[in-house]
């Protein structure tokens, strides 16, 4: 087995049991607080606290994943997610517990994807990125399962094994190849603050740079909300009131995304990027026509096919993303950058789904708005990337629809 394969195969198995982990651990810090009578609020301060962490690091992350190798700043970042999970084992405040996994998180995220391109040719980043993204969704079905079935025997059952699982995942993490820093000396919060600007404006600059951020933040922010928009559809459109189905249909939309994560490491790569976009622009119609169904096997199916759409869109800027960033800001400080534009627009557009909720929407014109505003988002971003220029495009712009 080459060094390449052998680290890429290692980065796999590292990011499945660490997100295998993290997804177990949220329904268990659920239960802890059930278990505590804690006010209804705490719960969603664990996913709050979760996002807070990847936007207040940003400028920080980035760096560090491209100045020190990249496979033990991943074993760093998962100590510190054992870290949380055990004070939380030993009795700690769930939330805070959780936070400090989300710190974890925020370092990990700029460091697995980053160092995709340091293991893979150009020519075979999407096809990295589909597999990691496969393995990320596996990941996330099996957590939520396990973490809600080990969490309705004993909570501090569920706890104990993401213990157990983040320890495995740190064994997969030092099987990962040590590749050779790149970023220099570290430098102090204030230089770095400046350089995450810095970083995030050449981005924003750059044609690529600007569609993959606005594109991919677009993309998880619909998954994020659609979250809460399936909790108050689905008693009202299927007449299903308890707490499960909604989590079951937002596992078929994570199924969706795992075929068109395959699907898009099959049939789009960096020198034809834009295939990814009729997928993306098929989101909002798609979520439009998602809320009037009654019928729960066609809501499914087209919770899948929403699915599979997002995941044929997102991998390919994700890819695309790790390339221009390599070249221009270090692909650690690209991963970083995106990190805070998609927690941030997630954090906006839940917040926007709350303010429409609480101005009297009903759940049906919700959803149907919401995929309003995804279409005329990605429709936007698509339309800025094709529009005729007047000179023919560079073969690096990628502007022509292939």
């Amino acid at each position: 087995m080459t060094t390449t394969s052998r680290g890429l195969g290692a980065v796999l198995v590292a990011q499945f049991l660490s997100a295998l982990a993290d997804n177990a651990l949220l329904f268990a810090a659920i239960a802890l607080l059930k278990a505590t009578a804690a006010p209804a609020w705490h719960t969603p301060l664990l996913q709050e606290g979760f996002l807070l962490a990847y936007i207040l690091l940003a400028p920080f992350v980035g760096h560090i994943a491209d100045t020190w190798a990249k496979g033990r700043v991943m074993l760093a970042a998962n100590a510190l997610k054992l870290a949380g999970a055990g004070v939380m084992l030993l009795g700690a405040n769930p939330v805070l517990a959780y936070a400090l996994v989300g710190v974890g998180a925020a370092a990990y995220s700029p460091a697995k994807y980053g160092i995709l391109s340091e293991f893979v040719p150009p020519d075979k980043l999407v096809k990295a990125n589909g597999l990691l993204e496969g393995s990320t969704i596996a990941a996330i079905l099996l957590g939520v399962v396990l973490g809600g079935y080990l969490a309705d025997q004993k909570a501090q059952l569920a706890v104990a094994f993401t213990v157990g699982v983040y320890f495995l995942a740190a064994l997969a993490n030092l099987r990962i190849p040590k590749s050779a820093a790149v970023g220099g000396q570290l430098r102090s919060p204030r230089a770095l603050v400046g350089e995450f600007w810095s970083a995030l404006r050449t981005l924003m600059r750059s044609q690529d740079g600007r569609f993959t951020l606005l594109g991919t933040s677009l993309f998880w922010g619909t998954g994020s909300t659609l979250r809460f928009i399936l909790v108050a559809w689905v008693p009202v459109a299927l007449g299903i009131a308890d707490t499960a189905m909604p989590a079951n249909l937002s596992g078929a939309v994570a199924v969706g995304i795992a075929v068109g994560a395959a699907a898009a490491s099959r049939f789009v790569t960096l020198s034809n990027v834009n295939r990814a976009l009729p997928a993306g622009l098929a989101l909002g119609s798609l979520i439009i026509a998602f809320a009037t169904v009654t019928s729960l096997p066609v809501a499914v199916g087209m919770l899948v096919l929403i699915g599979a759409c997002g995941g044929f869109y997102v991998v390919p800027l994700n890819a695309l993303l790790q390339e221009k960033g390599h070249e221009s800001v270090g692909a650690g400080s690209a991963i970083a950058v995106q990190n805070f534009v998609e927690n941030l627009l997630m954090l906006v557009m839940v917040g926007a789904y709350t303010a429409m909720a609480r101005a009297g929407l009903s759940p049906v014109s919700l959803a149907m708005a919401f995929g309003g505003i995804v279409l005329l988002g990605i429709g936007s971003l698509a339309w800025s990337r094709v529009k005729p220029q007047g000179l023919p495009a560079t073969a690096s712009e990628g502007s022509s629809m292939r």
